[in-house]
């Protein structure tokens, strides 16, 4: 599987898998934001992206497009964009889920306090406003 990063200013294919998949859109063009578009011999699979600068990232917007879902291909991307983190000096991501948790609890993930969360990560759109108080917590030490 081939990653390629995306310029911040052309998302608008990321925007539309993620829309249709119900999932947060509107801030994905900010700064601190990067995200990957994953392809495979049969072209596009997903993308997935990483929020933050410091050891602890937020895991953003990782969608397989509907067409190539149950292969197998999240839990590739998902590692990817672990790899990626790490390779940039994280040590934890965290994420916020209200549809995919038991996926990301098969792949290492373990419910985190949201009282307990390090501060970049509870300033986030994300935690703050883009996903319900429902949603589930989840965080993964990765280094």
């Amino acid at each position: 599987m081939i990653a390629t990063l995306l310029d911040p200013k052309s998302v608008s294919d990321l925007m539309a898998e993620l829309s249709a998949a119900g999932l947060p859109a509107s801030d994905l063009a900010e700064a601190g934001r990067r995200f990957f578009r994953f392809e495979d011999d049969a072209g596009i699979v997903g993308y997935g992206g990483i929020e933050g600068d410091g050891s602890d990232r937020l895991l953003r917007s990782l969608v397989v497009k509907a067409d190539r879902r149950g292969c197998g291909l999240g839990g590739a991307i998902l590692a990817a964009v672990e790899r990626a983190a790490a390779d940039e000096g994280a040590t934890s991501l965290y994420l916020l889920t209200t549809t995919a948790e038991p996926f990301f609890r098969r792949n290492g993930y373990e419910t985190a306090e949201r009282t307990d969360v390090p501060a970049v990560i509870a300033q986030s759109a994300e935690f703050r406003s883009l996903c319900p108080a429902s949603a589930a917590l989840l965080y993964k030490w990765i280094a």
